[in-house]
């Protein structure tokens, strides 16, 4: 709680003094207290055993007896070594109800802040419909691009088109050599095309793409094949127009189809940029150029040349290889020049990626610092398996997000038919549609992107006191409590005035997490960790919820106004909240 600590800061300040400790580095060991039951902030008094000679606790005991509350700070105790200060109900009331807790924009329309971020995640390649797995980086960078906006930065959602690798090359090369039949015939032991997908492009594409997989495995084949695709690449390395060109016409229907899907999770982008920009452009021969003059360039025996970045101070694989004995550019050394460029974009630079990235996104980091570049934040996330192993869309064995979504949408649909008898079949399939994509968002969210985690979908369909559906209820309840308190004749745009001589208990509570808030978002996005804020929606919905209750907003026909006042306040948080974590926000469900 921040709005706190200044107030910490001048009682402890006194008491140090006498005790001795008259540096000012321990304002920087003031945190939040580990426990509610605790207080809001603590201060750890470890640091201070070998200077005074005496026991933490019994420090934390002391400066207990010498420290009086005051009218912000109710309540001063010691803990196992933490000194503990817990906000006083009144305080906290007359504050909030000043109105100083911002309610953010997460749509990014009115930044306030001067702060220029660019968020480049998902970049997927474009052969085959996103699955599960792939979907984690996409929610995850969402989610900080709509934090950042929520926190008052001007942020750039950022689209990588990877249109010359590999993967695409082998697309275009089934789309120019296999039909449908043959396909198919390859195909013979997998499920069929999904029926409600035949006219989606990524999901009809991603069979060619399979089939392709298929007959590179098959002794028949593979050699002319990996001839052709090599050919192909080696083109586009080198800027060949005419197979730019059909590689474009190979990816281009499946990352609609992509977008699509993304669309449907509120996943949209500012930009997209192409990889082949940056050899077509000459900024990747740029780049070659400056790296063949650093001290750290070497030549290998075939001719390619590389930067040995042991010299550096990097472990394990310590060549990076940046031009090929023939003179083409590597992926690699695009990803430089395209880093360099996007910093000509923004002031901070943040990457979402998987941890099978690790060492490349070292090696990026590493050379740029070479070049006398800055380098990118990077949020890694760990994978998500299916409970018989990792996802691969060229095993085929995946979980496709378009299924897992109208699974998510039916599953929604069912609760809500039994829960609302009287609402039409439109009024439960708009519903079912929020409730199931927000469910879904959440599921991935509220982990820590470091955590892997099995993907089930009856925890994925969660519509427990953990999940987005419970969020969304709360929030419902609350817009249903403000349409009452309208119809009763309250004007709710001059509701603002809250009793300080009546804090029960769960308003208290309440009034403790949205003071908290704000200082939650902040950390989320310093930290690059959306579950902290996914927590904190979890909590503000739960003290809500103890607040409704045992704080009748309207008993007996009469509106208290200043229970109102801050249900009224709650709301608004849980709907900016909800927004910049792609929860829908719904008026009722």
């Amino acid at each position: 709680m921040e709005i706190l600590r200044p107030y910490v800061e001048q009682v402890l300040h006194p008491a140090l003094v006498s005790l001795g400790i008259a540096e000012s580095n321990w304002k920087s060991m003031i945190a939040p207290s580990r426990e509610r039951f605790m207080g809001d902030l603590s201060l750890p008094c470890f640091a201070f055993a070998k200077q005074l000679g005496m026991a933490p606790n019994l420090i934390a005991e002391k400066l207990q007896s010498m420290i009086e509350p005051t009218e912000v700070i109710d309540e001063i105790n010691s803990t196992s070594g933490y000194l503990n200060f817990k906000v006083s109900p009144i305080w906290l009331a007359s504050y909030v109800a000043s109105g100083q807790i911002r309610v953010g924009d997460a749509t990014g329309e009115y930044p306030s802040g001067d702060r220029a971020v660019l968020i480049e995640h998902t970049s997927a390649n474009p052969n085959g419909p996103f699955h599960v797995g792939r979907a984690r980086n996409a929610i995850l960078g969402d989610t900080l691009v709509r934090l950042h906006r929520l926190h008052g930065n001007d942020v750039r959602a950022e689209y990588y088109v990877d249109d010359m690798g590999k993967q695409v090359a082998v697309l275009a090369w089934a789309l120019a050599n296999l039909s449908a039949e043959r396909v198919e015939e390859i195909l013979s032991d997998r499920e069929p095309l999904n029926e409600l997908w035949k006219n989606k492009a990524d999901h009809e594409r991603v069979r060619w793409y399979q089939a392709a997989q298929v007959l590179r495995n098959d002794d028949d084949y593979k050699e002319d094949i990996e001839r052709e695709i090599a050919a192909m690449v080696h083109a586009s390395e080198n800027g060949d127009d005419k197979v730019l060109a059909s590689f474009e016409n190979a990816y281009q229907p499946v990352l609609d189809g992509m977008l699509q899907t993304l669309g449907r999770l509120g996943i949209y982008f500012d930009e997209f940029t192409k990889e082949s920009l940056f050899v077509t452009n000459g900024d990747v021969s740029k780049v070659m150029q400056k790296l063949t003059e650093l001290d750290i360039h070497g030549v290998a025996d075939n001719g390619a040349e590389y930067l040995d970045l042991g010299a550096r101070g990097l472990k394990g694989k310590t060549e990076f290889y940046f031009r090929r004995g023939d003179g083409s550019s590597l992926y690699a050394t695009r990803d430089i020049a395209y880093h360099i460029w996007k910093f000509t974009q923004c002031d901070n630079l943040i990457n979402i990626l998987g941890e099978d990235h690790k060492l490349q996104s070292k090696q990026v980091s590493l050379t740029l610092t070479e070049m006398g570049y800055k380098t990118p934040e990077v949020l890694f996330y760990s994978f998500i398996k299916l409970p018989e192993g990792k996802m691969s869309t060229r095993r085929g064995n995946v979980v496709f997000m378009d299924d897992l979504l109208e699974e998510a949408k039916a599953h929604a649909a069912e609760v809500v038919k039994e829960i609302r008898t009287d609402y039409t079949d439109q009024q439960i399939s708009q519903i079912a549609e929020a409730v199931g994509t927000s469910a879904v968002r959440f599921n991935i969210i509220k982990v820590s992107p470091d955590k892997g985690f099995t993907f089930r979908w009856e925890e994925a369909l969660s519509f427990d006191s953990d999940s987005a559906p419970f969020i969304m209820y709360s929030h419902t309840r609350s817009r249903s409590i403000a349409k009452k308190c309208h119809d009763l004749g309250v004007d709710l745009s001059r509701i603002n005035d809250i009793d300080t001589s009546n804090i029960p208990d769960s308003m208290y509570e309440l009034l403790r997490i949205i003071a908290c808030h704000n200082d939650v978002l902040a950390r989320s996005v310093k930290q690059n960790r959306p579950n902290l804020f996914a927590s904190q929606l979890l909590n503000l919905a739960n003290y809500y919820n103890g607040f409704y209750r045992d704080c009748k907003v309207i008993q007996g026909g009469k509106v208290n106004h200043s229970f109102l006042a801050i249900s009224e306040i709650a709301s608004q948080l849980l709907k900016s909240g909800m927004i910049g974590l792609g929860i829908t926000p719904l008026e009722q469900m």
